[in-house]
């Protein structure tokens, strides 16, 4: 298969590298910059004291060494536990090749909880363009907060008014259609991007919510649905799709056409394209 095309497909390090580092981590993130990746993906969640954290799901069983919810724990309490140490033994049984990465108690700075506001101070010393795709994260206790805080964070650093959302370092991603009309009121020029793991009827024929220009299917909709990806071009919109992790998938979306492809394996996808 040939590469040599025009269509420049970006390549997003969905949550870091985080196939060789614990995700979400300031590892993962370093990692994912020196491998070339154009894009960075975070969830974002809300603490107790109103700090914007970088943890995908509702509570941080599944990735520390303590328990409970965002929502619900304050900044000192996520800064006290380790989101690291999961990442190796049992996850790396059956694996071809040792990771990249290696649990080092004594670095916590790399495996404790992530910061947008570290993240953000990171893309902006990486030496080069890197975007930040920030999903917002929904439903939570702290609803319209989310979005009030991230431009409050993204105008810090001078990234909430893009001229033009072409020129933007940052987006917005969200499966709540009204997380993203409260970005897009507060901000017009700041791209949003419309997650969906299915089709619905109502959008099967490539329309995205109001003012939303970059859709973002799930790899299942794009293997089962490709026929949707020619809709949703037919109709101008850019596609970014998650979480592509597979060569086959690859060939897939270079095949489609697609505008950026996420994924756990930011260096190996890479390779593929040829870059």
């Amino acid at each position: 298969m040939t590469h040599a095309r025009q269509h420049v497909i970006q390549v997003v390090a969905h949550r870091g590298a985080s196939e060789d580092a614990p995700e979400h981590t300031l590892a993962a993130y370093t990692k994912a910059i020196e491998d070339g990746a154009d894009a960075l993906e975070c969830d974002v969640r809300l603490t107790a004291d109103g700090h914007l954290v970088c943890v995908h799901d509702r509570r941080i069983n599944r990735t520390s060494n303590g328990r409970g919810a965002v929502s619900a724990l304050e900044l000192a309490d996520l800064a006290a536990l380790d989101f690291g140490s999961w990442k190796t033994g049992e996850a790396y049984k059956g694996r071809d090749e040792d990771p990249d990465w290696e649990h080092r108690p004594e670095d916590r700075e790399a495996t404790s909880v992530l910061t947008l506001e570290r993240l953000l101070g990171l893309v902006s010393d990486a030496g080069r363009r890197v975007e930040l795709a920030i999903e917002t994260k929904h439903p939570t206790r702290w609803a319209g907060q989310v979005e009030e805080r991230l431009l409050v964070l993204l105008k810090r650093f001078g990234l909430d008014a893009p001229a033009t959302a072409e020129e933007s370092q940052v987006r917005v991603m969200s499966f709540s259609a009204r997380s993203l009309h409260r970005v897009r009121a507060a901000s017009p020029t700041l791209p949003t991007v419309h997650l969906t793991q299915f089709v619905s009827p109502r959008l099967r024929d490539g329309r995205l919510p109001p003012g939303v220009r970059i859709a973002g299917p799930s790899i299942r909709i794009v293997r089962n649905h490709p026929l949707y990806v020619e809709r949703l071009k037919q109709a101008g919109h850019q596609v970014h799709v998650w979480t592509v992790n597979e060569p086959e998938d690859v060939d897939l979306c270079v095949g489609l056409g697609v505008d950026a492809i996420i994924t756990n394996r930011p260096r190996a996808v890479l390779d593929q394209l040829g870059r």
